[in-house]
């Protein structure tokens, strides 16, 4: 006898409380999940560029296209994070030099707000007290090292078995119809996180290079070091940019006796990223994403909860996963078309697996016999 429809309202309801069951069991094993999440978007990352390299340089190979994309990928982030670090160290030991502007700026905003004596910077650092932070720090430092580690033991891994995924998607969709409709669920995974890797890169490389020549204009130390910054954070949706651009006037407030830089710099910098952000973004993205941009300020907040940093930069890939998997079966589809921009997430699975029948396998019918031939 078949087994009765599931009601709609109980369906439903189970799907939330997966749901919400699944971001407790993420939560829990963010430290296990997180390096392996970061190590798959890695491997998708450096895949793309394999592919961009094989097509873009005539005497690269398809063998040797993933180990070029890795040592280069190792190249551009080393270098990048030994320039932070240095410039960095440089900037800590400017702010010494500027003690005297901060403590006036602190007067000025004492004065506004009414307060008599205000402290001065000295003082405010020993009220914080960034000694009690050391350990906070250094076990902040243990942790990221760690998670690199990981990420990159994972990385290997994934990058070395990835010859064996193809005969994989065989074994688990035996049938060709199943078998196209996961390709093509693959595909658009890959082609929308990678689309969405292209278009933060370009955009944020527009916004870098145009605040950097702002940055100069203005005469604002350590211009180079903001525009890498600002650079790095167009890789977080939506708070992301506007930190980015918020933080290089506030220091040329610090470094200009006068008002007129921080302002210039400030209007110029929003300017910029309102025209990128409004205009030139979403042109190249086109339907690409198809994701709504409040789902993308709640994605941003959910996975900066469940996996902080990393989950701010994951945020949006991680959404667009979970979308493009949701579209596929009609007890989750409903999901997959709120998250969507124009309610049209995907497809739905036009061959879902039926579980085998409680009877046994059907027998195959005889085949008919063969007709005798006649004498004559």
């Amino acid at each position: 006898m078949p087994a009765p429809a599931a009601d709609p309202v109980s369906r439903n309801a189970l799907v939330i409380l997966a749901t919400i069951a699944g971001g407790v069991v993420l939560y829990v094993l963010s430290d296990i999940l997180t390096p392996l999440a970061l190590a798959m978007f890695l491997a998708l990352m450096i895949d793309g560029f394999a592919r961009v390299l094989e097509a873009r340089l005539s005497g690269v190979s398809n063998r040797a296209a993933t180990p070029l994309a890795v040592v280069l990928s190792i190249v551009i982030f080393g270098g990048a994070t030994f320039f932070i670090a240095d410039n960095a160290t440089n900037f800590a030991s400017q702010l010494v030099g500027y003690t005297p502007k901060i403590n006036g700026i602190i007067a000025r905003l004492a004065g506004l707000v009414g307060m008599e004596a205000p402290p001065s910077l000295t003082q405010l650092v020993h009220q914080l007290n960034p000694a009690s932070y050391l350990g906070q720090l250094a076990r902040g430092l243990q942790s990221f090292a760690s998670t690199a580690a990981f990420v990159l033991v994972y990385l290997g891994f994934i990058l070395a078995s990835r010859r064996g995924w193809e005969r994989k998607v065989v074994n688990l969709f035996p049938n060709r119809p199943e078998r196209q409709e996961a390709v093509d669920a693959f595909l658009r995974i890959r082609n929308g996180v990678e689309q969405y890797l292209w278009v933060q890169t370009v955009t944020g490389l527009m916004i870098a290079v145009a605040s950097w020549i702002a940055m100069m204009a203005v005469g604002l130390d350590n211009a180079l070091f903001w525009a890498i910054l600002i650079f790095i954070a167009s890789y977080i949706p939506v708070v992301g940019g506007i930190i980015g651009v918020a933080l290089p006037p506030l220091f040329a407030l610090v470094q200009f006796d006068t008002l007129w830089q921080a302002a210039v710099l400030f209007g110029v910098l929003q300017v910029i990223g309102m025209f990128v952000g409004n205009v030139v973004q979403p042109r190249m993205q086109g339907r690409s994403l198809n994701m709504d941009p409040i789902v993308l300020l709640l994605a941003l907040a959910f996975w900066s909860v469940v996996w902080g940093l990393p989950g701010a930069f994951l945020s949006t890939p991680l959404t667009t996963v979970m979308m493009v998997i949701l579209a596929q079966f009609p007890g989750t589809h409903w999901i997959a078309v709120l998250l969507s921009a124009d309610g049209e997430p995907g497809p739905l699975r036009r061959h879902p697996v039926e579980p085998p029948s409680a009877k046994g396998p059907a027998k195959p019918s005889p085949k008919p016999a063969a007709k005798r031939r006649s004498r004559t």
